[in-house]
């Protein structure tokens, strides 16, 4: 049996952990001690935006609209805020610093993926 699914998943976190990490190296106002805390910041991140990313989405519809898109920021913003109220290791200070480290991050996430996956994400 193929564990290619397994295979595909840990690289994919692997490369989104370093997506944090390099985006928390670039930003000020956004702290994170190693690339381990990183990885827990991910998975931590991940469930935050699996939980209540719906449910802000939805909320925030509206504003999503009037605004062509940009408030998903806002929301990706908080949810790294979020992320880091529960990771250790890991601090996000301000809402400057957290809408712009999404935004940096989604970036850095998409450039990474495409260039280590191929674009297959």
């Amino acid at each position: 049996m193929s564990h290619y699914w397994l295979e595909y998943a840990l690289v994919n976190w692997l490369v989104s952990a370093l997506a944090l990490y390099l985006m928390a190296q670039l930003m000020p106002g956004i702290e994170i001690r190693g690339f381990g805390t990183a990885m827990i910041a991910t998975v931590v991140f991940g469930f935050a935006d699996l939980i209540l990313g719906p449910i802000l989405r939805f909320l925030a519809f509206p504003l999503t609209l009037v605004t062509l898109g940009l408030f998903l920021l806002v929301i990706k913003g908080f949810l790294l805020k979020v992320a880091a109220m529960f990771t250790p290791g890991f601090r996000v200070n301000g809402c400057l610093p957290a809408i712009l480290g999404a935004l940096v991050l989604t970036i850095l996430s998409t450039i990474l993926h495409r260039v280590i996956l191929g674009g297959h994400f």
